[in-house]
């Protein structure tokens, strides 16, 4: 059987058992309005808790917002009490489509033994995870499988999966050898040597052709390995991984076709070839130097800390010995490094936007990064308004972020203070999606 024909077959069982294993939300009728009340706001753009919390929503917008917000005549309230209302968080950095187990060979062994059609319902069940969690928009920064981003993406959209809206980078764009190079470490003529069509490079043409059939098969974004990873077995974490001219070729080709671009660098290096370029984002960036994070600053370039992904590690490294010890002494060098790197990237006033890593710690606590924000040097305030950063670097700015009329009525609530307890973010008792009420803890979870 030929590579096309098993792709087409592998693509309609996706499909099939995406459709299969989801469940719907609950659509608003077209025309109908809704009031949300509560004891207080955080609209995302102030910085500032107001009281009372008053949104209302119509037609799956914001039409309004605030104690004088002018409320329709027939308009149905929910009144969900002693609640912070909220815009719907924004993750910048998932992989929804990847296993979170803490056991190294379940994760990177076992793995390859399991079918595509049960990795694909395992996703749906990673995307209403995060939907719950109060997550209404992802961007999911390179999948393991051929497109399986693009299509739960897709199922989402559609409306056969509950989920997150995603913006996905279907391949990730590596070197040979590199930390995108999801065949290494494995001995030579196990699998394939990877391809252009898997998103591993060598050579600008090479790079703009990776972006290009990238492009073909439903990305988003572009993302890059710019440097060596924690979770590769074959390069040390700060090794960059992409010449100059191939980042170059990567971001310009990226532009050209008006996608947005991500780095995944740890190392300084790699990091700087990547800022030069023009990248829209760095992830990770946990060895940034001064150099490295004053580009940053005079460029705009964010920085996506996924301080959660070193939670994970932490965890996963406490939880499984058989982790093994180049992947350990790596994992030991980041988590050191990545607090020092924040406090300098706080203090310089680089632009942070909001990302977690999530798979490399169990999909649905992607929350608890606003924790890590403000342990690691943020105020509050400035932690939750990564969230409008995050809409903002994905190009959403004018449709999502903050509490705002006009804007797509994304909105979610939370116990008490967050600026008094960072924590509550982590206790999301309602969602609400473009309108769609999918959690209300009042009324049951939807």
């Amino acid at each position: 059987m030929g590579e096309s024909t098993m792709r087409r077959i592998y693509l309609v069982a996706c499909a099939f058992v995406l459709a299969v294993a989801s469940s719907l939300g609950i659509a608003a009728a077209a025309g109908k309005t809704t009031v949300l009340r509560a004891a207080r706001m955080f609209d995302g753009k102030s910085g500032k808790v107001t009281s009372p919390g008053v949104v209302v929503v119509t037609d799956g917008k914001i039409a309004a917002i605030g104690a004088g917000a002018s409320l329709p005549s027939g308009a149905a309230v929910l009144d969900l009490g002693d609640v912070t209302l909220m815009p719907a968080f924004i993750d910048a950095h998932t992989h929804l489509t990847n296993l979170d187990s803490f056991d190294w060979k379940q994760t990177f062994i076992d793995s390859l033994q399991e079918p595509i059609a049960e990795i694909a319902i395992a996703s749906t069940v990673n995307a209403k995870k995060t939907l719950l969690a109060g997550f209404t928009t992802v961007r999911d920064v390179g999948t393991e499988y051929d497109q399986m981003d693009a299509g739960l993406r897709n199922a989402i959209r559609k409306g056969y999966a509950i989920g997150p809206r995603m913006l996905v980078a279907v391949h990730a764009i590596g070197s040979t050898g590199g930390h995108c190079d999801r065949v290494s470490g494995y001995r030579q003529g196990l699998f394939p040597e990877s391809t252009p069509s898997q998103g591993v490079i060598n050579g600008p043409d090479e790079a703009r052709k990776a972006v290009r059939i990238a492009h073909k098969y439903g990305a988003d974004m572009i993302k890059v390995c710019a440097t060596g990873g924690v979770l590769s077995l074959t390069d040390d974490v700060d090794t960059p991984q992409l010449t100059q001219a191939e980042l170059d070729a990567i971001v310009n080709e990226a532009h050209a076709l008006r996608l947005k671009t991500a780095a995944h660098a740890h190392g300084a290096e790699g990091a700087k070839r990547a800022i030069r370029a023009g990248i829209d984002s760095i992830e990770h960036g946990t060895f940034l130097d001064d150099e490295g994070l004053d580009m940053m600053k005079e460029r705009g370039t964010y920085l996506v800390p996924t301080l959660m992904a070193h939670v994970g590690l932490q965890e996963r490294l406490a939880a499984d010995p058989g982790v093994p010890p180049v992947i350990q002494a790596k994992a030991h060098a980041a988590i050191v490094a990545v607090e020092n790197m924040m406090h300098r990237a706080i203090a310089k006033g680089v632009k942070i936007a909001f990302g977690t890593d999530a798979s490399v710690y169990p999909h649905g606590r992607n929350a608890e990064e606003f924790y890590q924000m403000v342990k690691m040097g943020m105020k509050p305030e400035d932690a939750l308004r990564t969230v409008a950063a995050s809409a903002d670097l994905l190009g959403l700015g004018d449709r999502l972020g903050t509490l705002e009329a006009g804007k797509i009525a994304d909105v979610v609530a939370v116990p008490g203070n967050p600026l008094e307890d960072v924590h509550v973010t982590e206790h999301v008792v309602f969602v609400m999606k473009e309108g769609v009420v999918y959690r209300d803890d009042h009324a049951g979870s939807k």
